[in-house]
């Protein structure tokens, strides 16, 4: 090419490059910062908990989500009288490697609370509305986290539905009438007589102190124990309309006991992968409670704990760590997409 047609060509290219300059000063003025195709968008923050309502049957169902949704999910089931607060750091601990759903209860939590006119307090009609939130998000298979409460709703769960059930994970949740001592016999009295006379000791479950001596009793070291947990549960359990809710499930509570050889049989014919995480100072749920688990299944994994009724409050990374070595072996949806960074258990 000679002096004369290569200055020609760098003229005709000028207008071209002139166009390119304005348009990137005019992206400069409006702040606007030109992406090349190589640069990929910041990734979602999927270990983070969100905190999400959805209406089930009329009801609003306040629920913690964490995790990719396409790891193995955990559906936590809270006890009484706490709510998905109990799983506040169990989630972040967990949802690296698992997709965590944590509901709380009509009446509990941040849900809504219907009134009795237009909600049924009981078991069965708790476990119909988890079955169907569950569907709502389009859940199609779960391990279940079963504590207190949650252990008459999910085992309703996984009797009705036995191939969605990947996995059990039990931290004092009871199914053996072994487990109901001492504690019960005030709330005996009731289920015999349901007079004014037998519900007034079952006050003091939901009292400021009662609700305390729940998270306190048998644990190691009481200043473990943040004062957070029963002030936030304080908080619906002085709800307008709330202690009849709650004294209405202390006495449907015996209707649980019927199902207990259902749900043994299903433990012997499934025989689900399960984890015992046992807070054997338990009081409410003793250790005689989890003991009997050995009868029916053949792939348990049994771990005591030296601590109380709320056993993640005080042992919460142990917990953590005993269900990732759980699932790990024993589910086998898996989630490779595993971030190395390490987030301890205490955020």
């Amino acid at each position: 090419m000679n002096i004369k047609s290569l200055i020609k060509s760098s003229h005709s290219a000028l207008p071209s490059t002139y166009i390119v300059l304005l348009a990137l000063l005019l992206l400069s003025i409006l702040g606007i910062t030109p992406v090349s195709a190589s640069q990929k968008p910041e990734p979602v923050n999927t270990r983070q908990t969100l905190h999400k309502t959805v209406k089930v049957d009329g009801v609003e169902i306040y629920y913690r989500e964490a995790g990719p949704v396409d790891a193995p999910t955990i559906l936590l089931l809270h006890g009484f009288p706490t709510s998905s607060h109990m799983f506040r750091e169990l989630i972040p601990a967990l949802s690296d490697r698992y997709h965590l759903i944590a509901p709380d209860y009509p009446g509990f939590g941040n849900s809504s609370q219907p009134s009795m006119d237009e909600f049924e307090y009981s078991f069965d009609n708790l476990a119909k509305l988890m079955e169907k939130f569950v569907a709502e998000l389009k859940i199609k298979k779960y391990s279940i986290y079963l504590m207190d409460y949650g252990a008459p709703i999910g085992f309703r769960l996984a009797t009705k539905h036995p191939e969605k059930v990947s996995a059990l994970i039990v931290q004092n949740g009871n199914a053996y009438v072994e487990g109901l001592r001492e504690f019960w016999d005030p709330i005996r009295t009731y289920w015999n007589d349901r007079s004014a006379e037998n519900a007034k000791p079952l006050a003091g479950f939901i009292s400021p102190d009662g609700v305390k001596w729940q998270y306190t009793h048998g644990v190691r070291n009481t200043q473990t124990i943040s004062p957070d947990n029963w002030n936030v549960d304080l908080r619906h359990l002085t709800r307008k309309g709330n202690p009849s809710i709650q004294l209405q499930l202390f006495y449907d509570y015996q209707n649980n006991v019927p199902h207990y050889p259902e749900w043994q049989a299903y433990f012997r014919k499934h025989q689900p992968a399960t984890l015992i995480v046992w807070g054997k100072n338990d009081y409410i749920f003793p250790a005689e409670g989890a003991y009997p688990y050995k009868r029916d299944l053949n792939n348990l994994e049994f771990h005591l704990l030296d601590t109380g009724h709320f056993a993640l409050e005080e042992d919460g990374e142990i917990i953590a760590r005993k269900i990732r070595d759980f699932l790990n072996k024993n589910i086998s949806e898996k989630y490779t997409e595993v971030t190395s960074q390490h987030i301890s258990y205490k955020l």
